[in-house]
């Protein structure tokens, strides 16, 4: 055997095997660090910049992470999406700068450091200590971030607790509180007790609850006006109850009225309870329901519409068991009242209901006459008779008892519904009215324009979506949306630096004044200068009447004013307004993207982009979402420790993000296995140009062999496919025919015919020359169009691939580069239609040879001869390469027959006669005749000895 191997190397009939640096392993997660290493030490981002100079704008404002824990496999997918994007802009001829950024302050980091540091810390400790733990998680994020081959400015990101962002974000708050956009006022917020704070929307979520569902009794106060409502003399009883459906027993003793729609038909009910007549007031609808729920039988005596009781009084259940409960619960009309479920009356206690607050307020209540006995730790206050002390959820039980004990509980069941959590707790949350501050969505601004509400939408319909229903969510989510609730209790946030009269809560009249020379103590040394701030340095004799509001702003607030803070503040060099994509998952509908929005709606009358983009949530190979508890998760770092980033990359590439991006070891082992193919692919262009000089070798376009030409039209109509995709941030259409060419069009078919002239011509012939320079334009293009998912294979092959003179112009990096402008061929629609047909007919060629070889009377392909029989279009084609026929079909010998009619046409294979040449493989009558030479066929000797075969299409 080994005597054998040493014939082979010291053959004196070589082939054309030419070899590259470029390995056929990957071995991604060892190669890719010293990658990461030689970018930073060359700082390749800021080559990128300066080869992008002069180019047209692309801007990608990064949404940004909060700066909390380990980066999880949904950051990876974000982060990735937006450098493929960055990077595909950027060779596309864009100047597309990335600035990463970070989310610093609120909630989540507060909490970790009452983890560590425990409560009740000085608020100026607090600080200290949050901005030093943000700082450690953004570095570890960061570490991470760059491991996945994402070029950015990450020696100068943007965080929001940077003081200059902290700055301008109180500048911000007093251009909205200018316009007229801000405003104070007692409201139903969701409010959480384990934060203590009022709740943005997107940090509330939904989760299953059990809770009592019950239905109780307000008793007649007014016998005379409801006789007159349903249109009788009197009522025929002297005891009646008008009945409501709830589901928050805790709500009851803040209850202070009733609603029931105008356009409904209220029945009076007699019957009767503990063999006691009574009246009851329903829906007609639901009086057959609501009787067969309690277990009586009853009789309408009477009806009327609900705007007949508008205004009646009824008494609070509770009246009669203590002072404190003896007041009237009035009728207030509401659309919002429905027969679904329930009696058709609600209860109304505008200091837990957004639809009851507002009721309320229509109908006149004052701020100062709302009850709201529910604290902020979700205790009732000391002065609420029988269940001061209690938390909420625990006096359920105690106010239905209280309820029975008065007569005035109907039904009581115990059911399960979904309600709202917090989103970092996990525990139930309320609507809770307190003294916030709100940025109006309806009320008009100063300069008379049209509201924060008309403004956001129209700017979403002058948005682009990706994917396209996006825009009817987002559309829903502002068409109904409440006023935002700018105003946090918490310490670790951006204060809402404001002065406010101690007696009035007024703003001091110098506000806008005030706000400007605090943002510049802020932009000096942080958000600690306002706790340090002496109000007396700032306020001189009025001092006295005023105190520092404790408010911190909304954390939503933070990240959605970024588009100001640094697009037009820190980073203003790099960027511009407004951006041309924001990118996040889906869920930021609610999140970034909305609170982006209506600041940049505020403060430009505009979105802050031109185009917003959404990918879905990881969930794994069964279809559930990642989950620690589940077991599920896979995280980024043990993907590119073992397998590299570049199969994470190309993982994220081939998903479709637009739903939910599905990942488990076996979807990695196919992208695994779908990388090989590349690379092979790559491995076999690069040697085959290693020893080609563009510059001295190259073929003209009009003298190279047919199938060059055609090759690289067919290059040609892969990457204007490709970069149409890649305009419409579409990825996976990109991996798939990226590997389908690799696969198919190369090494299935161009490739596969190729390797036959590659490897016997003469080394410098113009047959192999020609070949290398379609190579070498497909290499330029296909390298390119896999930079963008695959960049540590990109860079490595460019390495290998780019001459001296064309790594030095490159400024070392392929990224430096734009999208290859391919060579215009002349009849490239011609070859790419002949082609086509040839490939069509190899098919049914190749089905045949493979029947002949599995029954063993060929062992190869090149051990055939074959004669096609052909009807005319066929033969038209197949007879117009003449004797380079057989290389396209791969046998030895290959002729064609023309035949009447499709019915006729065949494909006959037989073996070989002849002698197999010891240096080409093919089967030739020749072999043996040539006394110096005898193994080798007569196109070998002449490519080696002679002036060299001739070759016109293959």
């Amino acid at each position: 055997m080994s005597n054998e191997k040493s014939a082979k190397v010291a053959s004196k009939y070589p082939v054309n095997m030419t070899e590259t640096p470029f390995p056929m392993r990957g071995d991604l997660a060892k190669r890719e660090p010293k990658w990461i290493k030689e970018w930073q030490d060359k700082k390749i981002y800021e080559r990128v910049r300066k080869a992008a100079a002069n180019r047209p704008k692309f801007l990608l404002h990064d949404g940004p992470p909060y700066a909390n824990g380990d980066i999880h496999i949904g950051h990876a997918v974000n982060k990735v999406l937006k450098d493929m994007i960055i990077k595909a802009r950027t060779l596309a001829g864009f100047d597309a700068p990335y600035v990463p950024g970070w989310d610093c302050h609120g909630m989540p980091i507060e909490i970790q450091i009452e983890k560590l540091h425990g409560k009740n810390l000085p608020v100026a400790e607090v600080q200290a200590k949050a901005r030093a733990y943000a700082e450690v998680q953004i570095e570890r994020q960061k570490a991470d971030f760059i491991r996945l081959g994402v070029l950015g400015e990450w020696d100068n990101p943007y965080k929001t607790m940077a003081f200059g962002n902290e700055a301008d974000e109180i500048r911000a708050l007093g251009t909205l509180l200018d316009k007229g956009y801000v405003y104070r006022g007692l409201k139903p917020v969701n409010w959480c007790f384990d934060c203590g704070s009022a709740l943005a929307e997107a940090e509330v979520e939904y989760e299953n609850k059990r809770d009592p569902s019950i239905d109780v009794g307000f008793a007649f106060a007014e016998f005379d006006k409801l006789a007159a409502a349903f249109k009788l003399d009197q009522l025929p009883l002297d005891k009646g109850y008008a009945v409501i459906w709830t589901t928050t027993p805790w709500t009851i003793p803040s209850n202070q009225a009733l609603n029931v729609h105008p356009e409904f038909t209220y029945a009076l009910v007699q019957t009767v309870r503990d063999g006691e007549a009574i009246l009851l007031i329903l829906a007609q609808d639901l009086v057959e329901a609501s009787l067969a729920n309690y277990g009586f039988e009853g009789t309408v005596i009477a009806t009327c519409l609900g705007a007949d009781l508008s205004e009646i009084k009824f008494k609070h259940p509770l009246a009669a068991m203590d002072a404190g409960y003896d007041r009237f619960s009035p009728v207030y009309l509401a659309d919002y009242v429905t027969l679904e479920s329930g009696t058709g009356v609600v209860h109304s206690a505008p200091a837990y209901g957004i639809e009851d607050y507002k009721s309320c307020k229509a109908h006149g209540m004052q701020d100062n006459d709302i009850i709201s006995p529910v604290m902020g730790d979700g205790k009732y206050a000391s002065w609420l008779p029988f269940f001061a002390g209690m938390t909420i959820w625990e006096a359920s039980k105690p106010i239905c008892d209280k309820l029975r004990e008065a007569g005035a509980l109907f039904s009581f069941k115990m059911f399960e519904h979904s309600y709202m959590h917090c989103w970092r707790h996990k525990t139930p949350i309320i609507y809770r009215a307190t003294s916030q501050w709100f940025a109006s969505m309806d009320n008009t601004p100063k300069d008379g324009g049209p509201s924060l509400r008309e403004t956001a939408l129209k700017a979403i319909d002058e948005t682009a979506f990706f994917p396209a229903w996006g825009q009817a969510r987002l559309h829903g989510m502002i068409a109904n949306r409440p006023d935002w609730t700018l105003s946090r209790q918490r310490q670790w946030g951006v204060p809402m630096a404001f002065f406010l009269h101690k007696e009035s809560g007024q703003l001091h009249p110098r506000t806008p004044e005030l706000l400007e020379q605090i943002a510049q103590r802020v932009q000096e040394s942080g958000i600690e200068a306002w706790q340090q701030l002496d109000i007396n340095e700032f306020l001189d004799a009025d001092a006295d009447m005023y105190v520092k509001n404790r408010d911190t702003l909304d954390v939503w607030f933070d990240s959605g004013t970024t588009h100001y803070t640094v697009l037009r503040g820190s980073h203003k060099e790099q960027s511009c307004f407004p951006a041309d994509l924001y990118l996040e998952g889906s869920d930021q509908h609610r999140g970034w993207f909305h609170s982006s929005l209506l600041t940049a709606s505020m403060l430009d009358g505009r979105a802050p982009y031109k185009a917003l983009l959404t990918h879905g949530f990881v969930v794994d190979g069964d279809g559930k979402k990642m989950s620690k508890s589940l077991g599920n998760t896979l995280a980024p770092q043990k993907i590119f420790e073992t397998l590299g980033a570049d199969i994470l990359r190309l993982w994220v590439a081939s998903s479709d993000y637009s739903g939910e991006i599905t990942i488990s070891d076996e979807i990695l082992k196919r992208v695994t296995e779908s990388y090989r193919r590349i690379r092979n692919t790559l491995r076999f262009l690069l040697a085959n140009t290693s020893d080609f000089d563009f510059s001295k070798d190259a073929v003209a376009v009009a003298d190279m062999l047919e199938i060059d030409r055609y090759a690289i039209a067919n290059m040609a109509v892969l990457q204007a496919d490709i970069l149409a995709h890649y305009q419409q941030f579409e990825f996976h259409p990109v991996v798939a025919k990226l590997q389908s060419f690799c696969s198919e069009d190369l090494g299935g078919f161009y490739l596969d015919i190729l390797k036959d002239r590659l490897y016997t011509s003469g080394t410098t012939s113009a047959a192999r020359r020609s070949a290398q320079t379609a190579i070498w334009h497909i290499t330029q293009s296909l390298l390119r169009l896999m930079a963008p998912t695959l960049s540590f294979t990109a860079e490595e092959a460019w390495l290998s691939f780019a001459s001296a003179d064309a790594y030095a112009a490159s400024d070392e990096t392929i990224f430096t580069q734009t999208f290859y402008d391919l060579p215009a061929i002349a009849d490239g629609a011609a070859l790419l239609e002949k082609f086509a047909a040839l490939r069509a007919i190899r098919t049914d060629v190749t089905k045949q040879l493979e029947e002949v070889r599995v029954s063993g009377a060929i062992g190869s392909s090149l051990q055939a001869e074959v004669v096609i029989k052909a009807s005319a279009a066929k033969f038209e084609v197949l007879n117009s390469f003449g004797d380079d026929l057989k290389f396209t079909l791969i046998t030895s010998a290959a002729s064609v027959e023309l035949v009447a009619s499709e019915a006729e046409e065949a494909v006959v294979v037989q073996a070989s006669p002849y002698v197999k040449c010891e240096r080409c493989w093919h089967y030739r009558a020749e072999v043996g005749s040539h006394v110096e030479h005898p193994g080798l066929c007569g196109r070998c000797v002449s490519n080696l000895f002679g002036a060299g075969e001739v070759r016109q299409f293959a």
